[in-house]
């Protein structure tokens, strides 16, 4: 899984986690669907925004969603998954963008990559999925030779580039690959007045994916003598959080002129997501919130209580609190070893969104669905201005 968009459930209603989860699951069955089995290896988050999208602009019809059988990526259970034109595109995109991020680990030589015949093979896997995201972008009427061609001039502005090129001159071609994307699924739905401000949604977004990137990558890619746009351009950090939250707020206003049937998980996504990804990049922009909490760091350490008033501090079995449930009860160590491998066999230590300790019995999250958020729960409001109602959390200032 790759992306900048990675919402955290405690964020999402549950309505909308189940939606989300919808979309993730029919991007992946349109990759084994259209391409075959290894092609689900190319899915990723932000592929699915795709498929939101189209859906966000489409009449809601029993035809969007079908059930899906038991799958070892979803703990062994069943469950209702985005189909149709959204879901392919969305497919198709991931595709001819994933074999571009394995041409650049080619190009790279990283790890394994680094060797004549696993690169060799590596280059025909990304060949195939450039004919396969083609026939299927055809068949929805897309012509991924925009992607292609964007992918094709990265290498050369990376080439050219040195200190003091604009960092923008480096994201283009992501920009204008995203941008055409986005303003497909106006045309999938259409919805012809929505392709311009989608457009410049998805021109935005893909800069913001590229900056994002290349600051996570800052580390690694210095290690490992790779190239990076923030580090060969010279370019301050300060500037590039900047052009990041621009983008952000780009996106935002963009979005105001798309006509939607139901906004609220492609508003979720796109307006109160991609500020926590770039504050899971550079840290929070806002004052309000300090490393100690809020209202300080409160008594018993509890940095979300306020000062004097902790409702977390009582001791268990203090005045008026009834005592602690006892713990989970546990296995032994054959048995827990027994219920660890049939976990490990059906994914879902990694996927499944809660599963219990085979040895302690008490509750875990799935490693990627690590909670990266302090938040406590979301309520079903949002005060971005926009007139949604989704759900939302947190302050939105600058300040």
């Amino acid at each position: 899984m790759f992306g900048i968009i990675r919402p955290c459930r405690h964020r999402l209603s549950k309505d909308l986690h189940t939606s989300w989860l919808a979309h993730l699951c029919g991007l992946c069955l349109a990759l084994r669907g259209d391409h075959g089995q290894f092609a689900r290896v190319a899915t990723n988050y932000d592929g699915l925004v795709i498929s939101v999208l189209t859906e966000a602009q489409t009449p809601a019809t029993g035809l969007q969603r079908r059930f899906a059988g038991p799958c070892p990526l979803r703990g062994m259970r069943t469950a209702s998954v985005a189909r149709g034109e959204g879901a392919r595109l969305a497919a198709a995109v991931s595709l001819v963008l994933a074999s571009a991020k394995v041409r650049d680990h080619v190009a790279d030589r990283d790890g394994l990559l680094a060797r004549p015949r696993v690169a060799a093979l590596a280059g025909r896997v990304a060949q195939s999925w450039d004919r396969g995201g083609a026939r299927t972008g055809g068949e929805l009427g897309f012509d991924t030779a925009v992607l292609v061609d964007a992918v094709a001039r990265q290498p050369e502005l990376e080439r050219l580039a040195g200190l003091g090129t604009p960092l923008l001159a480096v994201t283009e071609p992501t920009e204008t690959a995203t941008a055409a994307a986005f303003a497909h699924t106006a045309v999938l739905a259409g919805r012809p007045g929505n392709v311009a401000p989608l457009g410049e949604a998805g021109r935005l977004f893909g800069r913001l994916a590229h900056l994002l990137d290349a600051v996570e990558d800052l580390g690694a890619d210095a290690a490992a003598g790779a190239w990076n746009p923030v580090a060969v351009t010279g370019a301050d950090l300060a500037e590039v959080r900047r052009l990041c939250d621009d983008a952000v707020h780009g996106v935002r206003l963009a979005l105001r002129e798309v006509e939607f049937e139901d906004a609220k998980l492609a508003h979720r996504l796109l307006v109160h997501e991609l500020p926590h990804s770039v504050e899971r990049v550079f840290g929070p922009a806002c004052g309000h919130v300090t490393a100690s909490g809020p209202y300080g760091p409160g008594p018993g350490g509890n940095p979300y209580a306020p000062p004097g008033d902790n409702p977390y501090g009582n001791p268990p079995g203090g005045p008026g609190m009834p005592p602690p449930p006892g713990p989970p009860r546990g296995r032994g160590a054959l048995m827990g070893c027994l219920a660890f491998a049939g976990l490990l066999c059906t994914c879902q230590v990694c996927c499944a969104g809660e599963f219990a300790d085979p040895w302690t019995g008490q509750r875990r999250e799935g490693a990627c669905h690590k909670c990266d958020c302090n938040c406590s729960g979301c309520g079903d409001c949002c005060s971005c201005g926009d007139g949604c109602d989704c759900c939302c959390d947190g302050c939105d200032c600058s300040c």
